[in-house]
């Protein structure tokens, strides 16, 4: 008997967001959790998503640079696995603040911290269950031009420095662009009216029909009667 194998729709870290899920401006960092620099950034998000509360949202790519931070691969594998659940962010937050202490065990602590009920969390992380969702994210961040972490991009622009001056200053930007974008209105479309042609034919064949028969001939025939007897009437007067 064969047995139908489950199938299980992992949530992607592109889809998964922080903030206004509807905001039109989109800020995005490519990072990962061992970064002392990442750490100071994610408090800057922290502002900037206050501060512009219900005006954008927030999405964060992992870019494990594995060869400086050996264990940055699997805490991006353990946020990732915390978003099936949506406690990504409260794991996000977790994992910066406990950035020196990311074993494979201790990364299974956090989750049950960050409120993760997954039994299976810690063979997931054995597994790469995630695996591949982190290396999609590397190699999309590779594709994009980033080189280092953290690296921000706000509606898809890059943004040359992480710091929250450089931030606002492009949020504010695709804010305007945005707002510019939403007051143009749309000419109003024209209605094509098609012209109805003149009906000549009809008209003539109706001043045709009610036209007597020999109507000219006949009025021809009255006139000439009158001037006959007009010449008849001179005559006669004539010989008297």
């Amino acid at each position: 008997m064969a047995f139908k194998k489950e199938v299980v729709e992992i949530i992607e870290p592109r889809d998964v967001f922080v903030g206004n899920p509807k905001a039109e401006v989109t800020l995005e960092e490519f990072g990962e959790y061992e970064s002392e620099v990442c750490a100071k950034a994610n408090e800057v998000v922290k502002q900037l998503l206050q501060d512009y509360d219900g005006k954008i949202r927030f999405n964060f790519r992992h870019f494990p640079l594995t060869k400086i931070h050996q264990r940055s691969l699997k805490a991006g594998e353990a946020a990732v696995a915390t978003a099936q659940e949506g406690k990504f962010w409260e794991m996000h937050n977790i994992l910066f603040a406990n950035r020196r202490n990311l074993g494979t065990t201790s990364l299974k602590l956090h989750s049950k911290e960050a409120g993760v009920k997954n039994k299976r969390f810690l063979d997931d992380l054995v597994n790469a269950t995630y695996g591949w969702q982190v290396q999609g994210d590397l190699k999309e961040g590779i594709d994009r031009g980033v080189k280092d972490v953290p690296t921000f991009f706000v509606n898809g622009t890059m943004v040359s420095k992480p710091t929250y001056e450089e931030l606002s200053k492009a949020i504010d930007a695709a804010l305007k662009k945005s707002s510019k974008k939403g007051s143009v209105t749309k000419p109003a479309a024209k209605i094509a009216v098609k012209k109805t042609p003149e009906v000549k034919a009809p008209v003539k064949a109706i001043v045709k029909k009610a036209e007597p028969k020999n109507a000219k001939s006949s009025a021809v025939k009255v006139v000439s009667k009158s001037v006959a007897k007009a010449k008849i009437a001179v005559k006669a007067k004539a010989r008297a």
